[in-house]
């Protein structure tokens, strides 16, 4: 098997360009998704609790409504990773990835031709759930096989770096739908922007769609995965998500309690924030939208810089002090927020992501060296998607629900410093992988392999 290019490869430029054009067709497709999955997240606060469900006399009551739809977003995402990353291992990250893309466009089109709940009534949240299910399984492949599509590619010297690239695809898809209904609620009244107006920002996704479809045409799986694939066929080796929770339990397990507090922590942040900062302290949704504008900006741009560091530092530094900031931010966040100023409020908002970048940057290399190319697929879906269940999705239900039942902030980040514990137990059992060579984890496993066939191996790479 060979082994990924090193360091010298990298500076070519015939090498870098491909790893550019990889790069490109990853995020491409990334923003587009994310661009989808975060317009329903603004959308569940800004519309949908006014006008897909039924009235209430107290606001937090459609706030949460909504929400609950949103949680069957990440519920559908873990579906979506097993099913995607069984089928990603066997026939390549790239075929999977064509098909996620037009899966979720074509759920976040007919979300902005949903009838309204007075024109339809209960039918319309029922659709509503029916499209966010489809259009969070199909989000829930897109990450593991976007960015193992650039993993594989790398070199070990550098793939930190290359890898967070499709990591900045989530805050700009973010920055995009934000930007959008930030125009839109800009130019628009209230009156038109609730009755029309949000549905042009989920139509405009056919058009990015096609776009974001016609770049991943353009690149092809690593040769690492062409190896591996012909490898599964010649000696009938396993893969899908039974094997890998079989063999490299330890590195699933890693994966989940890593992502924990990173996931809550980033809903919280772009998400409940608005449902603060609207109901809570009074401000207006444009202004909201711009904020977070500005901060979704600067949290992309850091990320690769984050991912640059981790080639040099390790994976595990930048992840630690994450976690720890992450355990304040809520103590001091949510105070800048109710100060009602502008520079307070984008402070807070501000810290939160530069906060999240230091774990999120490291996640596509750290998750990427824990699995052998075999089953990388569901190994990393697994581990990224399945925590999704119990952490983003309920963190804007619960942090609604505390605020709601308590009018104060402080439960909110007590929950957030809990959660903050238990990542900090992952990362101690994490293993520290800059530098490992993607075909030396692959031979490792194909050695385990064989002496478990005979019977002279009784110890679980990974376990």
């Amino acid at each position: 098997m060979s082994t990924t290019p090193g360091a010298t490869n990298a500076e070519q430029p015939s090498m870098r360009k491909q790893l550019q054009r990889v790069v490109a067709a990853s995020m491409a497709g990334t923003v587009v998704e994310w661009y989808e999955f975060f317009l329903y997240a603004s959308a569940a606060t800004l519309v949908f609790n006014h006008i897909l469900f039924p009235p209430s006399d107290n606001p937090f009551d459609a706030v949460i409504a909504a929400f609950g739809t949103y949680a069957v977003g990440f519920i559908a995402r873990p579906i979506g990773g097993i099913v995607f990353g069984h089928f990603g291992d066997k026939y390549g990250r790239k075929t999977l990835l064509q098909f996620s893309i037009v899966l979720v466009g074509v759920a976040t089109f007919l979300m902005g031709c949903l009838p309204t709940f007075d024109q339809i009534g209960y039918a319309a949240p029922v659709i509503l759930v029916i499209l966010r299910f489809f259009q969070g399984f199909a989000v829930g492949g897109e990450w593991g096989g976007a960015v193992l599509l650039v993993a594989e590619h790398s070199p070990k010297e550098s793939r930190g770096f290359w890898a967070s690239w499709p990591q900045s695809g989530v805050p700009l898809g973010n920055l995009l739908a934000t930007g959008v209904l930030f125009v839109l609620t800009a130019v628009l009244s209230d009156e038109a922007f609730l009755s029309w107006g949000w549905r042009v920002a989920f139509w405009l996704s056919a058009v990015i769609v096609l776009i974001g479809y016609y770049i991943r045409t353009r690149v092809s799986d690593a040769p690492i995965f062409q190896e591996a694939k012909q490898e599964v066929i010649e000696d009938d080796a396993g893969y899908g998500v039974i094997e890998v929770f079989k063999r490299y339990p330890r590195g699933v397990f890693c994966a989940m309690g890593l992502r924990l507090v990173e996931n809550i922590h980033y809903y919280i942040v772009v998400t409940f924030t608005i449902t603060y900062l609207s109901l809570q302290v009074g401000v207006e949704s444009e202004e909201i939208l711009g904020l977070l504008l500005g901060a979704h900006a600067i949290h992309a741009i850091i990320v690769p810089f984050i991912g640059k560091a981790t080639d040099i530092i390790g994976r595990k530094p930048p992840y630690l002090v994450g976690i720890l900031l992450t355990a304040t931010w809520g103590f001091f966040a949510f105070p800048l927020y109710d100060t009602g100023d502008a520079l307070m409020i984008f402070i807070g908002i501000l810290a939160g992501l530069l906060f999240h970048g230091l774990m999120y940057a490291p996640q596509p290399a750290i998750m990427s060296e824990m699995f052998p190319t075999r089953m990388r697929y569901s190994g990393v879906s697994i581990g990224y998607q399945v925590t999704a269940i119990v952490a983003g999705s309920f963190a804007p239900i619960i942090a609604t629900t505390l605020l709601r039942n308590t009018g104060s902030s402080v439960p909110i980040a007590i929950y957030l410093a809990i959660a903050s514990a238990i990542s900090l137990v992952a990362l101690y059992f994490t293993k520290e992988t800059r530098g490992v060579d993607l075909a030396d984890v692959d031979r490792t496993d194909a050695e385990s392999r064989v002496a478990r066939r005979h019977g002279k191996l009784d110890d679980i790479p990974g376990a």
